[in-house]
């Protein structure tokens, strides 16, 4: 294994890169399987044919800024305009219903606003809840 951030050669059980500090997962610039270096932007590593993982953005859930997600969830979540921006419209149709038939849906919306903020909200479009 190698580290992604410098292209040093480390041990399977290593947390860190002891040459540069960086986390196992952290970094793009090198190739973890063969340690090569890798063009900006690429997918895939043209020295051994790899798949690049990259590196998620953890400011951002569903293709849309978190902070703003759990703040339009919370308070105005019972219209499930949250679902639908993050693509869950299955979810966001089910919260007006619930918003419009007895109030639950606002009530959903919070939790879900709680969970965004909080980093356990993960998006599935093909769930219903």
């Amino acid at each position: 294994m190698y580290c992604k951030n410098c292209g040093e050669q480390m041990n399977d059980n290593q947390a860190i890169c002891l040459k540069c500090g960086v986390k196992v997962e952290d970094g793009n610039k090198y190739c973890a399987n063969c340690g090569a270096q890798l063009n900006e932007g690429a997918e895939v590593c043209t020295a051994c044919g790899v798949a690049v993982k990259k590196a998620e953005d953890k400011s951002k859930i569903g293709g849309q800024d978190k902070l703003v997600m759990g703040l339009i969830a919370i308070f105005i979540g019972g219209l499930g305009i949250h679902n639908f921006m993050m693509g869950e419209t299955k979810k966001g149709i089910i919260k007006i219903v619930l918003s419009v038939a007895c109030g639950i849906g606002a009530i959903l919306g919070l939790i879900d606003g709680i969970r965004i903020l909080m980093d356990k909200y993960t998006v599935d479009a093909t769930k219903f809840f």
